[in-house]
């Protein structure tokens, strides 16, 4: 059967998403009395997403949702991406890193653990991973967007950006203390743990005191902190 959108059960879920903006297949089946096949075939005309968090179990219109840069939408704690489920969602992160990205920068992103679906695609060469300073990064399949990625990271290391002022003592403490508590001391890396943490300390901030004290230099990290 073909739904136009003039169709009553297009109109009814039109009506629905208006105010709810998301739901779930039960819900839906509430709004119209049909199979789950059928409400489907309704979405399908009428053209739909379903979420990457929450198993998928969330659905919502197309042409709801307000995608920012990385194509990525949250509504009421649900996550969205124009670029499909998860695994499509992180080979797109992945593809479009300069410097491709670690486990914690893609967590930190999508807001959900990611370390199975990154192992199975990297098992199903979706996408590629080398060792870098000791750091897993996660890169493009293709061979030669993978060396322009892994060379790009190794020159953000080598090279950081000229750091600001230092910040208040409070900032500092908080930013030694990730250093301390991340299993991978690296700026990107303590970014992402105190962001997890609900702390508001910028990139910036945190750069000025990875360059105070030398924290990139090997074995600082251990002398420094750890006496």
């Amino acid at each position: 059967m073909t739904y136009s959108t003039f169709h009553p059960n297009v109109k009814k879920l039109e009506h629905f998403f208006q105010r709810r903006s998301i739901a779930r297949l039960d819900e839906l089946r509430h709004v119209i009395d049909v199979s789950g096949r059928t409400i489907f075939r309704v979405l399908a005309r009428m053209g739909y997403l379903s979420s990457y968090s929450h198993a998928g179990k969330y659905y919502t219109l197309s042409a709801i949702p307000s995608f920012d840069a990385d194509g990525l939408w949250a509504h009421s704690g649900v996550l969205f991406s124009e670029h499909g489920n998860l695994r499509h969602t992180i080979v797109h992160l992945v593809n479009k890193a300069p410097g491709g990205c670690t486990h914690s920068e893609i967590q930190d992103r999508l807001q959900l653990r990611v370390y199975g679906t990154l192992h199975g695609l990297v098992e199903a060469h979706e996408i590629g991973r080398a060792e870098v300073d000791n750091l897993y990064l996660y890169v493009s399949a293709k061979s030669a967007t993978a060396k322009a990625q892994i060379a790009a990271r190794q020159r953000l290391i080598a090279e950081p950006c000229a750091p600001g002022p230092m910040p208040d003592a409070a900032v500092v403490i908080e930013v030694l203390l990730a250093v301390i508590d991340s299993p991978k001391p690296y700026p990107t890396e303590i970014a992402a743990l105190l962001r997890t943490q609900g702390k508001a300390i910028t990139p910036e901030q945190i750069q000025a005191v990875w360059a105070h004290y030398a924290l990139g230099k090997k074995n600082l990290v251990s002398r420094r902190l750890r006496r």
